[in-house]
């Protein structure tokens, strides 16, 4: 039997539910829709779920909040696509920084937000299975550098801690998760978990940049991450797993 995406729609407004409940239904998507964090919860213990539209303004639990409980827990493989209804900047960031896959400001067309779904179920299904970041805790060792991954810090030979951005961390994360291999870029943005609507393919190109500043790595012979040319990036430095932090 052929497979049918299954979203979840989490808003308090039980009009936009149903309205896009029965867009989603119309293209051919199976959709669950729930009120509330409460509601969210038990709609993920009955049934396997594809993709949450997520709305981040709700009482009690906001999105927010939830998005960081589901990157936490059990359910941390699912999409998140977030909801708002201000054009704010800062709720984009922190949604993604919570680990959102994508961000779509309210009102909103139902034709875009169906191709937004699409967009992030297809990015999510290239990724190879073995393609998986860690769980946290652990101290990586590459070349002069120690990633703390409980604290999120890292440490130069000298133990000089050196600020990450959300992202920054994120993508070294996943470089030092896959020595070795040749990342492109949808892999990476999908991996970091940091994909926003606004931004193209190329943008990966920026952060790379900003990591490799981080790292003292000169870009025009790096030593840690060297790009392949119409391929992506690859981390070239051994990584050795030191074990749990003290």
């Amino acid at each position: 039997m052929e497979h049918v995406d299954h979203i979840l729609i989490v808003d308090d407004d039980r009009e936009i539910r149903e309205l896009v409940g029965n867009y989603l239904k119309k293209n051919g998507l199976r959709t669950t829709v729930a009120g509330d964090g409460r509601q969210m919860r038990a709609a993920l213990e009955d049934t396997p779920v594809d993709l949450i539209v997520l709305d981040i303004m709700m009482p009690g639990d906001d999105g927010l909040l939830l998005c960081r409980e589901l990157r936490a827990g059990k359910h941390k493989a699912i999409p998140v696509l977030m909801l708002t209804a201000r054009n704010d900047e800062t709720d984009r960031i922190v949604g993604l920084e919570m680990g959102a896959d994508d961000y779509l400001t309210k009102p909103f067309a139902a034709r875009e937000l169906l191709a937004r779904i699409n967009a992030v179920l297809r990015r999510t299904r290239m990724l190879p299975p073995n393609l998986q970041v860690t769980d946290s805790g652990r101290l990586l060792a590459f070349g002069q550098w120690r990633l703390d991954t409980s604290a999120r810090h890292l440490l130069d030979a000298h133990d000089t801690l050196v600020a990450l951005s959300g992202a920054e961390y994120r993508l070294l994360r996943v470089f030092l998760d896959h020595p070795q291999r040749v990342l492109n870029r949808d892999q990476l943005l999908n991996l970091t978990q940091g994909r926003d609507a606004d931004l193209f393919d190329r943008s990966i190109d920026l952060l790379v940049s900003r990591l490799r500043q981080r790292l003292l790595d000169d870009a025009r012979e790096p030593a840690y991450i060297k790009t392949v040319r119409s391929e992506g990036y690859v981390f070239s430095m051994p990584v050795q797993v030191l074990g749990a932090p003290a």
